[in-house]
């Protein structure tokens, strides 16, 4: 925890790839420190041990305490630092609050380290993470990176189908995160490969990848061929493209299967592993994205404070008697919000998140805007679960 009344020193960093800009300021606001730091271990200790030799206890802040950040971090707690983290959002709006319009260096330490002078509410605490949430972080950001180039090579797939001959695209595209398909296409990557290579050679090669669906998806693959007689020009090209792309793709599901597995075994280890994973819709991947973002939920005083944070706490939005409703805010952490609402949805199996579910559908509710609720509702449990460190409980939730 922060200990602000023992702080003698207030450390702003705005970091950067090569140096940081330090200001640091007494707690009645007097500069003591305004300069360009280089981003080595030894001029940062060097800066650190001075401050603590001359005034006392020093907090330093950063507004992104991973990358760039993360080097000035780990010197400053080895240097017997506090440190801090100042969320980016909350930076932003707090630099409206001070004159000027420029944008350097300079003034963003200068704001950092007057906010967590004069505002040290709006800090989030940087205890030291071990080793198992160090390394989840770096694999969850690789795979969201992996995911985001799935994401990107299936679309230039579906496209392709979809210019050249959509009623295959319609029984493909959906199915392209099956390794099935992906092997198909590898191999027959135009409407012509897969007519020349007939229903009977195609469910054989098919059926030890995809048992159940074998037969039905050859017949679904040469019932969309029948429906199209035109060939689109161009469409040979796709015995080019196709097979490279679906061949990348089927790399990177391979990256993340086994990366999925890494993951699982690093969350086994985590005292709130099967915490997070007993909450109906919280899997390997989702259980990770929270103890990188959440950890074990005590920066956050209250459960409104980390739907705040996850940017899941409704607004509304008025003028005069004009009331145009609750949305859900653009700000927050969107790997969190993300993570939240792909659970959200993902618990609609579970009985007492569907009975909540239909009862904002009833209400008039969008899908979108249910799940935005439900969602709302689980950061209550999830918060009231990593607080007391107990199992999740099926209790229907109220509606506000």
């Amino acid at each position: 925890m922060i200990d602000i009344d023992e702080t003698s020193v207030f450390l702003g960093l705005d970091v950067g790839k090569s140096h940081h800009h330090g200001h640091g300021l007494t707690p009645v606001g007097k500069k003591v420190f305004d300069k360009a730091l280089p981003n080595g271990e030894p001029q940062l200790r060097a800066v650190f041990d001075k401050l603590r030799a001359k005034f006392g206890t020093v907090l330093v802040v950063v507004d992104q305490p991973a990358s760039i950040g993360a080097l000035p971090l780990t010197v400053a707690r080895d240097a017997g630092c506090q440190v801090a983290y100042l969320p980016g959002l909350a930076m932003r709006r707090i630099a409206d609050l001070y004159p000027g319009e420029a944008k350097t260096d300079a003034r963003d330490a200068a704001v950092i380290a007057d906010a967590a002078r004069t505002m040290p509410h709006t800090l989030r605490s940087l205890d030291l993470a071990d080793e198992i949430t160090a390394e989840l972080t770096m694999l969850v950001g690789f795979d969201q990176d992996l995911a985001g180039e799935a994401n990107r090579t299936s679309n230039r797939i579906r496209g392709l189908l979809t210019q050249f001959h959509p009623s295959l695209e319609r029984v493909l595209g959906p199915r392209l995160d099956h390794p099935a398909i992906t092997w198909l296409l590898e191999r027959y990557g135009s409407p012509a490969a897969l007519r020349k290579a007939g229903r009977r050679k195609l469910i054989e090669a098919i059926r030890p990848r995809a048992p159940r669906m074998a037969t039905r998806l050859v017949d679904d693959i040469f019932t969309a061929l029948d429906e199209q007689t035109v060939v689109v020009p161009g469409t040979n090209t796709l015995d080019l493209i196709v097979p490279s792309l679906a061949k990348s793709l089927a790399a990177v599901h391979e990256q993340r299967r086994a990366l999925e597995a890494q993951i699982e075994a690093l969350l086994e280890a985590h005292p709130l592993s099967q915490v997070l994973t007993s909450m109906p819709g919280i899997g390997v991947r989702t259980a990770a994205v929270l103890l990188t973002t959440v950890g074990d939920g005590s920066s956050f005083p209250t459960a409104a404070h980390l739907a705040s944070y996850a940017g899941l706490a409704p607004a509304t939005k008025s003028s005069g008697t004009s009331i145009h409703g609750e949305h859900a805010p653009r700000g927050g952490n969107r790997q969190l919000k993300h993570a939240m609402f792909l659970s959200a949805f993902a618990a609609l199996h579970d009985p007492a998140s569907r009975t909540y579910y239909d009862k904002c559908r009833a209400r008039g509710k969008t899908h979108t805007q249910a799940l935005l609720r439900l969602a709302r509702q689980r950061i209550n449990v999830l918060f009231a679960m990593l607080r007391d460190g107990t199992f999740y409980e099926p209790r229907t939730p109220r509606l506000a």
